[in-house]
């Protein structure tokens, strides 16, 4: 599906920003980029930033990407040099299959040399290149004041001590381990303590229902729960622990009783006397209510007094280069989560290069990721990959818009971030309230800019670099995906002429090609499906438990390739347009639902009989839900039944999935054949007439009707 049409360069002039802008003076410019292989019109970035750039010429990114791409084992071996390495590779340095039709489908990079990717973020840097008093997180409450930092020396004890608890509650390599926290220190402590010693981390967002939650503690026979007392977003307050509390008890229904539950007193934290600890986040400031925390004895643990008696040292676990490192779900087009496997070895080498090339990082930078650790962006680009390459970063507990629209750039001013990602839902949200609550702000320290999670509009990559940026920051608007582990197609700062809304090149080791539907690889100018040719180190090696599904998701459409499920165009100067998904997968605010998951949820409502659920444009999310229910006889569709389902998915799969649109339909449009017909269900959604063949449409009448009863606002 195709949410937003992507402009082409010539309805942005030469490289995206209108005439008065490029006259500005303001250090922005347009020009065309000589390269090795011909000249690319774009914006390029000011000469100060390519003075000091790792890649700082679009020719020189071009032999270096050509090299990885053609000695792939080359490549990537001398970067594997700069790791700790217990035993080194004894055998092939990669050995893959993309092919369905040739046998199972596997990806190996390093097997049996031996790692530990905690010894390597923390023990290396602490010991080896002498950062142990360097900041490793500043950390910055829901509420402005609320603050506090951990140095990577202080992070490393607290990670070992939380290794002790584990391992003192039966916890094993190769166990898993459910994580069901806010962004706070003691997260990061968790999952690098799980690393360390060889269990996997399963960490479930903590805007998850605890039906999710449930679920992926099933899915993954997770042995133990990590999690909090509760938690403020902004105005609201969580009570977690009350939502894992009812997760593990549907465990418990399920015949699958989950041995113990730490829980970190987070809200509480000041009757405890925490404030000077530097592993813990400070008490909150905002008068809390008196949250009832109910415990459930002989499964409840508090994480304080277990880290009171653990011990400050523990030996890692050496793993092989293959062991899996974490799960993390994601939707599937069938409505049941991909548990995606990553493992220690590629995944490390991956996420410490690409952050280390895509943000320029240099030692002195302060980075910014504003996203969740409890997606794949928070997991490569908050935790491993700024800690692999000894960066100090931001955690940020609270939104954007708390408790002023201008929070993220007071946070920016206060601790001097040079290198800054956040989506392009944050973006277009706070573009609605104009450039003052920017502008009042210096912003000086920034350097680089980034997006992640969707394409960006034009006109709010225009914003982004206009305002935020002052038209002086290069913007790294970066494809990839919670399976590729970290970034496939990006700028790089002191090398890519930027286009507005273009993901442009793909990252070292990346061979993307753009298919047809009879999977043949087109060239030059072209649209079509997103492919990818060979192996990276940070690609996915399986879903959980479920192997076959793995193989029919990414590779069996067109053998030999790892499909996205994304569309994409290739311009004339050879940079790729990302133009949305192609299966039944929404992207909102940056975030894959599943349409089947999202259909799941409303059936079970007594009153629904069908239903069905296409993407929507939203000018903040980028899309939204709009779904049509066919409702059961005897039920009539009211206010109060729309917010009965909203309810009803809220609590099934999450804040995040809750519908702006849901239309009473009393007929779907389906095929003779009884399927439905998206395409036009999608049509409808957007009042767009211009149908096409409509055909095999078993009733017409019931378009004409889905017409003339759309949703015109939100409800």
């Amino acid at each position: 599906m195709r949410p937003q049409r992507r402009p082409r360069c010539s309805e942005l002039d030469v490289m995206g920003l209108p005439e008065e802008r490029r006259k500005s003076g303001s250090g922005s410019r347009a020009r065309e980029e000589t390269g090795a292989e011909g000249r690319v019109r774009g914006w390029s970035p000011p000469p100060e930033v390519r003075r000091s750039a790792h890649v700082p010429s679009l020719q020189r990114y071009r032999e270096l990407h050509r090299r990885s791409v053609e000695e792939p084992r080359e490549f990537w071996g001398n970067i594997a040099k700069e790791f700790y390495w217990k035993t080194p590779c004894p055998g092939p340095f990669l050995q893959y299959n993309f092919d369905v039709t040739k046998g199972k489908i596997f990806t190996e990079w390093m097997k049996g040399a031996t790692t530990n990717i905690c010894y390597n973020v923390l023990d290396r840097n602490v010991h080896e290149k002498k950062l142990g008093d360097k900041v490793a997180f500043y950390w910055e409450g829901n509420e402005p004041g609320e603050t506090t930092k951990i140095t990577y020396r202080e992070l490393l004890v607290q990670v070992c001590q939380f290794s002790n608890v584990l391992r003192k509650q039966g916890v094993q390599k190769g166990d898993r381990v459910a994580i069901y926290m806010p962004m706070i220190l003691e997260l990061v402590v968790a999952m690098l303590a799980c690393a360390r010693l060889g269990a996997l981390h399963s960490i479930v967002f903590a805007g998850f229902s605890a039906e999710s939650l449930c679920e992926r503690i099933l899915d993954s026979s997770c042995c133990l729960l990590i999690t909090t007392d509760a938690f403020y977003r902004g105005e609201k307050l969580v009570n977690l622990k009350e939502l894992a509390d009812e997760s593990l008890e549907k465990c418990r229904e399920k015949g699958f009783p989950v041995r113990c539950c730490i829980v970190v007193k987070h809200l509480g934290r000041a009757e405890l006397g925490m404030n000077d600890s530097p592993s813990q986040s400070p008490p909150v400031k905002r008068p809390c209510p008196d949250v009832q925390i109910s415990w459930n004895e002989g499964v409840d643990l508090w994480w304080h007094e277990l880290m009171q008696q653990a011990g400050d040292e523990f030996e890692p676990e050496w793993c092989d280069a293959e062991d899996p490192l974490f799960i993390l779900y994601t939707s599937g087009s069938t409505g049941k989560p991909k548990g995606v496997v990553h493992t220690v070895g590629g995944y490390m080498l991956y996420v410490a290069t690409t952050f280390k090339y895509v943000f320029d990082f240099h030692p002195e930078d302060v980075f910014w990721c504003t996203a969740d650790i409890g997606w794949i962006t928070g997991h490569s680009y908050v935790t491993y990959g700024p800690l692999a390459n000894g960066a100090t970063s931001v955690l940020f507990e609270g939104i954007p818009t708390y408790p002023d629209e201008g929070r993220l750039w007071s946070i920016v001013d206060k601790y001097k971030v040079t290198k800054f990602y956040t989506a392009p839902t944050a973006i277009r949200m706070l573009m609605k309230f104009g450039d003052d609550p920017v502008t009042k702000h210096s912003r000086a320290s920034l350097q680089v800019l980034g997006t992640v999670g969707e394409p960006i509009n034009p006109e709010a990559w225009l914003w982004y670099h206009r305002v935020v940026g002052s038209q002086r920051c290069p913007i790294v608007d970066t494809f990839w995906q919670t399976e590729t582990g970290g970034h496939m197609l990006t700028p790089l700062p002191g090398a890519t002429p930027m286009k507005p809304g273009s993901a442009s090149f793909p990252f070292f080791g990346v061979a993307p090609a753009i298919l047809n539907e009879s999977g043949e690889e087109l060239e030059g100018e072209a649209e079509g499906y997103l492919v990818f040719k060979q192996p990276w180190p940070g690609i996915m090696r399986t879903v959980y438990g479920n192997h076959t599904r793995f193989e029919t998701t990414y590779f069996k459409k067109f053998p030999g390739y790892y499909v996205t499920g994304d569309g994409c165009r290739r311009d004339q100067d050879g940079y790729y347009w990302i133009t949305g998904r192609i299966d039944d997968m929404l992207n909102v605010s940056g975030h894959l639902l599943s349409t089947a998951e999202v259909e799941s949820a409303l059936v079970e409502h007594e009153a629904v009989a069908e239903a069905a659920v296409v993407g929507h444009p939203h000018p903040v999310k980028g899309e939204c839900l709009y779904c049509f229910v066919t409702l059961c006889d005897g039920h009539t569709f009211s206010p109060t039944l729309t917010e009965e389902l909203k309810k009803q998915i809220r609590e099934k799969i999450g804040p995040i999935a809750t519908p702006d649109y849901i239309q009473n339909a009393p007929g779907l449009p389906k095929t003779r054949s009884g399927k439905i017909m998206r395409r036009v269900l999608r049509k409808i959604a957007q009042n767009d007439h211009d149908l096409g063949d409509t055909s095999t449409v078993a009733d017409p009448s019931v378009i004409n009707h889905l017409f003339s009863h759309r949703c015109l606002t939100t409800q």
